[in-house]
C-alpha cells in the first residue's frame, strides 16, 4: 500500500478559485505505508520539529489494479472515500527549501497521515464532486471545503498518477489540500467531518 498525495488543489483560503492560477498538472508525491496513522489512534509530537501544522482532504482508497487509467474509467477504480489529515513538519520543511533540497521527508514520516473511516460514494446524494467536508481542532472549525472546488478533480488525478506509477488494491489517494495553518500541541483533538458526519478522531500527545 501506498498513499500518493496531492499538493495544493484548491485557491488558498481568502482567494477566489479565479484569482489563483495552479499549475497545469498535478504536483504529486508519495507517502510510505508508516506515514499511516490510523483513526483514533494518537498522534505523537515527534522531536525533529517544533511547527507541526496540519490540512484536511478528501481520501479516495483504489479498489482494483490499474496502470494508464482513462479519465473516462477512472470512476470504476474506487467507490469510498474518508477525510484525512496531512500533518507537515513546517519548520523542516523550510530549511529544506532554502538550500533547494528535496522536502518530501518534511511530509512523508512515520504517522504523518491520519485516515478516518471510509464511506460508501453511492451513499451520498452529491456523488465525488459536490462532497463538503472540514476539520475540527478542539471544537472549532479551522478549515474545510467542497470537492467541487477541486482544481484537478478526482478521476483527472487518478488519470495522471497512473501514468506513472501502477494504483494497486488499498492504496490511497490524498486529493489535495486545505491548509488550517494552525500549529498541532499537545492536548489538541482533532476531528474530521463529510458533512455533518465525523469520519475522524484523534489527539495529539
Amino acid at each position: 500500500m501506498k498513499i500518493i498525495c496531492v499538493a495544493t488543489n484548491y485557491a488558498p483560503q481568502g482567494i477566489e478559485s479565479g484569482a489563483f492560477q495552479p499549475l497545469e498538472v498535478p504536483v504529486i508525491f508519495i507517502k510510505p505505508d508508516t506515514a499511516l496513522l490510523r483513526n483514533r489512534h494518537p498522534f505523537f509530537l515527534p522531536d525533529f520539529s517544533t511547527d507541526m501544522r496540519c490540512d484536511v482532504e478528501i481520501v479516495v482508497r483504489i479498489d482494483r489494479l490499474g496502470k494508464n487509467i482513462s479519465r473516462r474509467f477512472a470512476a470504476r477504480y474506487y467507490n469510498e472515500i474518508t477525510v484525512g489529515v496531512g500533518i507537515t513538519a513546517c519548520d523542516l520543511q523550510n530549511r529544506l527549501r532554502e538550500r533547494g533540497l528535496p522536502w518530501e521527508i518534511s511530509k512523508s514520516f512515520d504517522n504523518s497521515a491520519a485516515v478516518g473511516d471510509f464511506v460508501p460514494i453511492n451513499s451520498l446524494d452529491t456523488g465525488i464532486c459536490g462532497i463538503n467536508f472540514h476539520l475540527d481542532i478542539d471544537g472549532e472549525t479551522v478549515c474545510g471545503g467542497n470537492t467541487g472546488e477541486m482544481f484537478f478533480p478526482v478521476d483527472e488525478i487518478i488519470e495522471y498518477a497512473s501514468r506513472y506509477v501502477t494504483l494497486r488494491t488499498g492504496d490511497l489517494i490524498f486529493t489535495g489540500t486545505f491548509a488550517s495553518n494552525r500549529r498541532l500541541e499537545i492536548g489538541n483533538h482533532l476531528e474530521g467531518y463529510i458533512f455533518d458526519r465525523k469520519v475522524l478522531e484523534f489527539w495529539v500527545k
